[in-house]
Formats: C-alpha cells, structure tokens, sequence
C-alpha cells in the first residue's frame, strides 16, 4: 500500500482521551470502493456492463480504512474523529452510466456494500445511501429501504440531467419522502448525471474547475429548489452542500433575494419567474448546511454571517484537499469563540443527523 496501516503507527493515548471527552464529527468523508464492488454484486445479467476500476489507487489518496472498517476506526481516532458522514468515491459512477436500470441497480449494490460497512460500528460510521433519480418509484422504495437498513440520508448527483432540474415535478415524491423519512438530502461536487454533457466551453476554460464550476453547481441546484418552491412545500426537508466551501453563500443569497424579490417575472430569467412568499436567503437559512473548508480564508466572519448553525467540519478523508492526518488540528487554529467551534466540530452534524439515527 502506498500509506502504511494504522494499526503501524502508534494513537498516542492523550488522543483517545480526548475523543471520549470532545466528539468531533466529519460531516464529508469519503469511502474508496473495492474496484470489483460491482462485478461481483451485480445481478449477473448486468455484470459485464459494471463500472470497471483496474486500480484501487484513487488519485494517489489510499487508506485501509477506505474500504476496512476496523482499520477505519483506527483512522478515526489518529485524527481525532468520533464520528463520520461517508460519501461514495468510484460509486458516483453509478449515476453515470447512461442506463436508468444499470444505474439503480449499482445503486442498490454501493447500498448494501454501506450498509455492512456501517453495521460494524453504526454509531460511527454514518453512511449515505446513493439514490438513482430516473425512476422515482423505485426511488422512493430504495429510500426506504436504505433507512430501514440504518443509513443516515441521502446522496444524490449535485448535477442532475440538464432536462430535468431539481425544480422539476418529476421529483415531488422524492423530496416527500425524504421528509417523511427524516432523510436529510446531500449533495456533493464532481457527481451527477448532468456532468456527462459538460464540454470544456461550458466549464470554466483555463481555469480550474474548482475555482468556479463547484460553486456554480451548487448555485444552480439550491437555486432550482428554492426558487421553485421545493422548500416552501417540504418545510421538514434538510439540504447538505459538501466540498465546495461556503465563501459563494453570503453573495449568492445576497443576490438572489435582489433579482427575486426587487423585479417581476422574466421569460428570460431576469427577474424571478415563480413566485414564492419568502425571500430565498430565508429558505437557505432554513434548510441549508454547508461543510467548510478549515483552512477557507474569512472563514470566522464568514460563520457570522452564515450562521453558526449551519457550517459542518468536514475532514474530506482520505481525499487531499486537507492533510490529513491534521484536519481537526486545522479547525481548533480556527479564531472562532468556543461555542461555536464546537457547534461546527460537532453539535450541527449530531442535531442534524440523528434526525434519521
């Protein structure tokens, strides 16, 4: 393996001390998928059509504890972590396959895989069941399904197919049952079947995605949702925004209530063109969380703005956008007052989650 195991390096006790005395929870972290997950587990009539990955190595970020969850728990307490949100890796392929029914199926496989994972230490592991949005019937039924077996919400593409926004009809039931379940919705970068019909003039050119599309992604979604009336008739629904920061929210709802709220309808967008009796930041503030980046520049004025009570601490493990083994270390550099340090580090995710524990 590229990383030695955990288990070869010494936890040193304080460490364990203190996270039985101060829970501290990542609200994105990442699974890494056996590259057989879906030739072994597919039903054999769509096993030579499953996602294929020759290589474990996923970007040159490998951990043990991406696919054993005693060598997880491990992790967990080298970084001082009581607690995990997983979200799938090699798994976003199943929203892209170009099948509705190879889809759902992967999906059903990635579920069951996390559900085992999860049932080894489900008050540390957090998983998220992956939901293909094609059929919503059999939407709805995995949904269910899902919670039953013990996961904590659900993670579906961030970029769904340009022909059908998150503002559509075809999702109503969808959003319902999330909200009768109790299953908090989670979208994160870099996944959804929309992303297929990205060319590089729709993206950002020269510039790196990240430095804009993400942001734009997330815009787009909450945006449909919100403007749309998706949170005004599902008040119960809860919307997580994972990886791409949360500097764009403040100018984003700034921004949204004027064009809302300051013109009439517009055929062409320039106004708004529905109707909704709040101002959307409203909506935003309701039922939106954001995971941060502990090292995000302004990240305590932006906090205050935001709302103490809406930012995650995410780890991102064992992906590299932190470095990790550090993360946590990262957020306590963070000049936040205590109490909402702690809010972020771990009372947010533990009140938000456990509405589906």
């Amino acid at each position: 393996m590229p990383f030695p195991r955990v288990s070869d390096v010494p936890v040193a006790e304080a460490v364990l001390v203190t996270i039985g005395r101060e829970q501290r929870i990542s609200a994105d972290s990442h699974m890494t998928e056996p590259p057989d997950l879906w030739e072994k587990r597919l039903p054999p009539a769509l096993r030579d059509r499953a996602p294929r990955f020759p290589n474990r190595d996923v970007g040159g970020n490998v951990r043990v504890g991406g696919w054993d969850p005693y060598e997880r728990l491990k992790d967990q307490a080298y970084d001082s972590i009581s607690a995990e949100v997983l979200y799938p890796t090699r798994g976003t392929a199943a929203w892209v396959t170009g099948d509705p029914d190879l889809d759902a199926a992967c999906c059903r496989v990635y579920n069951d895989w996390m559900i085992e994972f999860c049932g080894v230490a489900p008050q540390r592991f957090w998983g998220l069941a992956m939901i293909s949005l094609w059929n919503i019937e059999h939407a709805t039924q995995e949904l269910e399904r899902c919670r039953k077996g013990g996961l904590r919400g659900a993670t579906i593409g961030l970029v769904p197919a340009e022909d059908l926004l998150y503002g559509s009809a075809h999702y109503e039931r969808f959003w319902a049952g999330c909200q009768d379940l109790g299953m908090s919705v989670n979208l994160h970068i870099n996944s959804g079947p929309g992303r297929l019909k990205f060319s590089p003039q729709q993206r950002s050119g020269l510039m790196p995605d990240g430095a804009a599309g993400h942001k734009w992604d997330c815009m787009k979604a909450v945006g449909n949702m919100v403007a749309a009336g998706v949170f005004e008739r599902y008040p119960g629904l809860n919307l997580v925004l994972a990886e791409a920061g949360v500097g764009w929210i403040p100018f984003f709802a700034q921004e949204f209530d004027y064009y809302q709220m300051s013109f009439g309808p517009s055929p062409i967008g320039l106004g708004r063109q529905r109707d909704i009796p709040r101002p959307p930041s409203e909506y935003i503030r309701r039922q939106c969380w954001i995971s941060c980046e502990p090292d995000e520049p302004g990240l305590p004025d932006l906090v205050r703005v935001i709302g103490e009570d809406r930012v995650l601490f995410a780890s991102d493990y064992p992906h590299p956008d932190h470095e990790w083994p550090k993360t946590v270390e990262t957020m306590l550099a963070v000049d936040l007052p205590e109490p909402s340090r702690r809010k972020i580090l771990h009372d947010n995710a533990a009140a938000f989650y456990d509405l589906a524990s």
